[in-house]
């Protein structure tokens, strides 16, 4: 049988979701918390509660830590040190640091020409007020984050001053996104392995948020996207190279634009939208790449 380690959270939904599927196909059972990691340089050897994770025929990454914040880099380089000695990791370490950050996420999206909301990247706030009274009304989103916690949405109705040096205390980098009109849903394109495996979308409520996420209270619902779109979030993952993600897509009146690529992908919104189980369907992924399928 092959030895799989989830990198995830105790507790984590995600996580104990994949480390159930890694038990039923493989008979064992391991959620690794990077916190508890230590990687020895000289051997080669990294230990998790006894057990040498540099033996193991594979890792997942499912979460680094509970929160995203620049610490999980220091701790993708932990695992990017095991994928240089040979550990098979999915997604690979180095491909999820390029992602992770969303400033280095967007500049490799609008380098290759993927059609995003106009946004603005200073560290002035003076600079950032400027791109503020151009955009009428935007988003201000931390560089470590996920559904959208730490976002602040911000207009010209009220003087905007205030909330920016407020913002600048927590986060040098004000990166500053044009709020764009999405009829109340957006769109999560998921893919495995490079490959399309299906689409949700998650849709406001009629509950005073400005944003879908289900944090704010939006609902997963089923969505069939039109080739065109899955056309687009295709090329938007393929510049990443990650094993299981989603591409997060809204559909306006100047056409899709696409908000991000996720660092480690969603599982919930396909398990209650589409009676997929993401969890098997990675595990088996990860089997047949390592040569360990049933």
């Amino acid at each position: 049988m092959a030895e799989i380690a989830i990198i995830g959270t105790k507790g984590g939904w995600s996580s104990e979701k994949l480390a159930d599927a890694a038990e039923e196909m493989t008979g064992k059972r391991m959620i690794v918390e990077m916190s508890k990691v230590r990687l020895d340089l000289n051997t080669g050897d990294a230990w998790f509660n006894g057990s040498n994770l540099a033996s193991m025929d594979a890792l997942i990454i499912k979460k680094i830590g509970a929160r995203y914040s620049p610490d999980l880099l220091d701790r993708l380089e932990l695992l990017r040190f095991l994928s240089m000695r040979g550990v098979r990791i999915f997604s690979a370490p180095e491909n999820i640091i390029r992602v992770l950050d969303r400033l280095s996420c967007t500049v490799t999206l609008k380098s290759d020409g993927i059609p995003m909301p106009p946004t603005t990247i200073t560290e002035d706030v003076d600079e950032a007020l400027i791109a503020i009274k151009e955009y009428k009304e935007a988003v201000l989103k931390p560089l470590y984050t996920s559904k959208a916690r730490g976002m602040i949405l911000v207009n010209t109705n009220v003087e905007p001053r205030a909330v920016l040096e407020a913002y600048k205390k927590e986060n040098t980098i004000i990166y500053i996104q044009k709020r764009i009109h999405i009829n109340d849903q957006d769109l999560g394109v998921v893919f495995l392995g490079g490959k399309y495996l299906t689409t949700y979308a998650r849709r406001k409520q009629d509950n005073g948020s400005w944003n879908t996420t289900t944090v704010s209270g939006g609902k997963y619902a089923p969505y069939d996207p039109s080739p065109e779109i899955i056309e687009l979030a295709q090329r938007a993952q393929d510049l990443f190279g990650l094993d299981f993600t989603c591409v997060d897509v809204a559909i306006t009146d100047q056409g899709p634009f696409v908000f991000e690529v996720s660092a480690f992908g969603g599982f919930r919104g396909i398990l209650e939208t589409r009676a997929i189980d993401p969890a098997k369907c990675y595990v088996d992924y990860v089997l047949k790449r390592i040569g360990h399928a049933g």
